[in-house]
């Protein structure tokens, strides 16, 4: 657990964590989970890391702290799931975490008895939820470009589609290079707050995470890694729940595939409090075939977002199902609870998926005007590099 004499210490590592794409709202809730996170050294070492993957002499350098006062501190960080070192050729490289996806979710991603969880979980949840206008809500489903999309359920996308492999969660998963499977954050939050998922969807081995991400996991007890054919297991559990399949808004190399419900989950609570293109949608959205829907509602009890609704009951008239397309995420998730075989998935236009997370990052930082101190940053890294400064 941090010690802090006063709260007003973390004020330099909030304004650290704000120069991320997703920032943290700044109030006392998020001081409070902070103190409890990061010991009063963390903080001091978090606040000074650079916004790209850093070698150790260069936060010796930023720090001002000698190699053997600050590489234990970085380890108990990365253990804590507050950094993430990253092996290349040989060198290792740490990267601070952003509070959303990023620290917040590890805190919960293994079982922990170093840190209040009961307290952090109310904290959390708390700090998630207040004030979507202005909180931490609109400061992560803000932005015109989307941390976050859907995926389909492929087995209703029509024939006649041409699904690209980055829309397939099943193709992700063939593709990486290392796979390795955890527990649900948001699942786990929960039970700590004595409360249990409507969809009755498992806690355990749920969540995964893909290439870089999750060998930084299971070397730090995150998650364990997992083969190809586990992992695609892992979604045909999530089938079987109804549950979303959502992952990097990216192109090339999604780092996970979380499978949400709409009871737990943080993601799909940011589209229920109103944000509805807070998660970037699928290539499709729902159909339904009016001749054979019978307007039960079946379907709209398993939706993830509350996208889908009926027509009043009136007197010798048979209830439609109406879908609301600005939130429909196009997943399909309704879709098996369909009695007549009514609703299908029908290709939309959306705007393109970004490449990779660089050009993620650079879309959100500019469409909140924030890309100059990260631009700045990196251009600095690499002439010092080039200069061979340690």
């Amino acid at each position: 657990m941090g010690h802090h004499g006063a709260k007003e210490n973390l004020v330099p590592l909030i304004d650290r964590l704000n120069r991320y794409p997703i920032g943290l709202f700044d109030n006392e809730k998020l001081r409070q989970i902070l103190a409890h996170l990061f010991s009063e050294k963390e903080a001091y070492v978090a606040s000074r890391f650079p916004l790209q993957e850093s070698t150790l002499g260069e936060l010796r350098r930023a720090t001002k702290m000698k190699e053997n006062d600050l590489l234990p501190i970085l380890e108990t960080m990365a253990d804590k799931g507050l950094v993430m070192d990253l092996s290349y050729g040989g060198i290792t490289y740490y990267l601070l975490m952003p509070g959303l996806i990023g620290f917040f979710e590890f805190t919960f991603m293994k079982q922990r008895q170093d840190l209040p969880v009961k307290e952090l979980a109310r904290l959390m949840t708390e700090y998630l939820y207040d004030d979507p206008e202005r909180g931490q809500a609109r400061e992560f489903f803000g932005s015109k470009t989307q941390l976050t999309r859907s995926l389909p359920y492929e087995e209703y996308i029509p024939v006649s589609s041409q699904v690209t492999t980055y829309e397939s969660a099943r193709e992700i998963i063939k593709q990486s290079s290392f796979g390795a499977v955890g527990q649900c954050y948001c699942r786990h939050k929960k039970e700590h707050l004595e409360k249990s998922c409507d969809k009755k969807a498992p806690v355990q081995e749920i969540c995964i995470s893909l290439g870089t991400a999750a060998r930084f996991m299971s070397r730090r007890g995150f998650a364990e890694q997992k083969s190809k054919e586990e992992l695609l297991a892992v979604l045909d559990t999530a089938r079987r729940h109804n549950l979303t399949h959502i992952t990097d808004n990216i192109r090339h190399k999604p780092s996970f595939i979380c499978n949400c419900c709409s009871c737990c989950c943080e993601l799909l609570g940011g589209v229920l409090q109103g944000y509805s293109d807070g998660i970037a949608k699928a290539g499709f959205t729902l159909h339904v075939d009016e001749e054979t829907c019978k307007g039960c509602g079946l379907c709209a009890t398993t939706c993830n977002v509350e996208a889908l609704g009926r027509t009043p009951q009136l007197k010798g008239e048979r209830r439609r199902l109406l879908i609301d397309e600005e939130v429909c995420l196009g997943c399909g998730a309704c879709i098996s609870a369909c009695k007549t075989d009514s609703l299908s998935l029908r290709a939309v236009e959306r705007p393109p998926t970004p490449k990779n997370k660089k050009d993620l990052f650079v879309k959100i930082l500019k469409e909140k005007k924030r890309f100059t101190p990260f631009l700045l940053g990196g251009i600095k890294t690499k002439v010092l590099r080039t200069l061979g400064v340690k």
